[in-house]
């Protein structure tokens, strides 16, 4: 007797070439639903629908179509246990040889703006993963494909075993599952997100389809993968690499924090560097050209080998600035072709386009042992009409602006934070330190001389009057802080007598 073979899905990439060399070439005969079996027929394929196998017909507005025993009866047959295959000749059902199966675009659906509640709905499939699931579970049996991508494996394998290996039939087990285990939590997240009285859900899954595997992680002796969520490129997965070698997984840690730093800026030029996710220097310039000079002199030393953010197209003038010096990686919303062609002779630089700069994650997940943590993104914008002055000089509108870019970049360096700027440039930053007073020592012999008439941001309050005398020596005119400490009124204290702006934000922002 032919093989049989139930084909039924949503992406029908594939499913014409396939289905024909089952029947011309291996001999199977074909059942099929809905919209795949009228796609074989108008290809002039043999298919019996499967409300015609079945005997049932669909109903509930195609709802139910292969929700039935002759179906579920024929995949989930143990050929070598003598019950089930008298249970099936019993029933005139016959073993199913082959299930390819995938689901209704759900995450394209919900992806689409303005998606309504009942559209994403409809778009839950209910017989596709039941068949999925049951074939996978019997993969002794038989063979499951829930991807266009593994049908010329699968049949290279009948061309070279008559039936496919038990290796394959297990590996596309795997894949079912995983299929099967992406779907769902696509679909608990997005209804989770449809509860506005929840704060955290009381299980929370990650899923993802590999991009590609990493050469390794942060060290060679790690392995290390990249992974997409969601059935559509978004972010770094729809980023467009224009000329460089592969990404590594410390080039995609330090863009993503080059990202989280240009989004901060959109109302002019802007440009960041980054060593190690810290930035080494920001700014923001008349032009890119002018933003990223600021940024690179903000300290040339650590610039070499960084990670360049812009977020303004690269014209020529910037594209010639950039191959000045040795970068891993540079990311712009846009490169005009006389860039593109200067940063070529720099054939190594990994240049990438991301047109939208600012979508990040909405929430961050951190491993731990025995489970992980999640947290909402530290996304909130900076208001400086909430901030309080609480010093007897008060910051001119000049100060005040400089004061909110310090702050801006102060949020996306490592605790415990410091970032000393002037004229909307990084002059100083003190990055991860275990103390505060560490910190501000740094960020000060980093700016030198140039800390005079320069403002200072901490992600942290002051806890002691220390580190403002510290800053009043070096030059330092204005101090913007969280403020919340108990010993506030020190610190305030000490900023009138010297003659400093303290400006308390409400918000403190620690990075770990």
């Amino acid at each position: 007797m032919a093989r049989l073979a139930l084909l039924s899905v949503s992406n029908k990439t594939g499913l014409i070439e396939l289905a024909r060399s089952l029947v011309e070439e291996f001999d199977f005969e074909l059942i099929s639903s809905g919209g795949t079996a009228q796609t074989l027929k108008n290809a002039e394929l043999p298919v019996k629908k499967v409300a015609d196998y079945t005997g049932s017909p669909e109903i509930l507005g195609g709802r139910v179509k292969t929700l039935h025993p002759r179906i579920h009866g024929g995949i989930l047959a143990r050929r070598d246990i003598p019950q089930d295959m008298t249970d099936l000749a019993d029933n005139q059902i016959r073993p199913i040889d082959l299930v390819v199966v995938n689901l209704y675009p759900f995450e394209e659906t919900i992806a689409k703006p303005d998606v309504t509640l009942a559209e994403a709905i409809e778009q839950i499939d209910i017989g596709g993963p039941a068949m999925l699931r049951a074939a996978s579970k019997n993969f002794a049996h038989l063979t499951v494909l829930c991807d266009p991508s593994q049908y010329d494996e699968y049949l290279q394998e009948l061309r070279q075993h008559t039936e496919p290996s038990f290796e394959f039939r297990q590996k596309c087990a795997l894949k079912g599952f995983l299929h099967t285990s992406s779907y769902d939590q696509a679909i608990a997240s997005y209804l989770f997100k449809t509860q506005q009285n929840e704060t955290q859900s009381e299980t929370f899954t990650i899923s993802g389809k590999q991009l590609q595997s990493l050469r390794y992680g942060e060290n060679p002796h790690q392995s290390a993968a990249w992974y997409q969520t969601g059935a559509n490129p978004i972010g770094w997965a729809a980023a467009t690499k224009l000329q460089g070698k592969e990404l590594s997984y410390n080039n995609l840690v330090d863009l993503e924090a080059a990202r989280r730093i240009i989004a901060e800026f959109t109302d002019s030029p802007a440009a960041t560097i980054i060593k190690h996710t810290n930035p080494c220097g920001t700014a923001q310039g008349s032009t890119i050209t002018a933003a990223y000079q600021k940024a690179f002199n903000a300290d040339p030393v650590s610039a070499f080998g960084g990670i360049v953010a812009l977020n303004r197209p690269i014209d020529a003038a910037t594209a010639g600035e950039l191959t000045k010096t040795f970068l891993e990686c540079v990311v712009a919303p846009g490169c005009e072709e006389e860039a593109k062609a200067i940063l070529a002779a720099k054939s190594k630089v990994r240049v990438l386009i991301l047109p939208d700069l600012s979508s990040g994650p909405k929430e961050t997940v951190k491993a731990i042992a025995g489970g992980f943590l999640i947290q909402a993104s530290d996304d909130i914008v900076a208001d400086t009409s909430q901030w309080q002055i609480v010093t007897e000089r008060q910051p001119t509108p000049t100060e005040l602006a400089e004061l909110l870019f310090a702050w801006k970049v102060c949020k996306h360096v490592k605790s415990n934070a410091i970032v000393v700027s002037s004229d909307r440039t990084t002059l100083g930053v003190g990055a991860g330190q275990m103390n505060r007073v560490g910190s501000v020592k740094i960020a000060l012999e980093q700016a030198g001389e140039k800390a005079k008439g320069a403002v200072l941001a901490s992600d942290g309050f002051f806890p002691f009057d220390d580190s403002v005398k510290t800053a009043a020596a070096s030059g330092i005119m204005a101090i913007v802080q969280p403020g919340g400490s108990l010993r506030d009124q020190d610190s305030i204290q000490a900023a009138n007598e010297l003659g400093l702006v303290m400006v308390f934000t409400g918000i403190r922002h620690f990075l770990h």
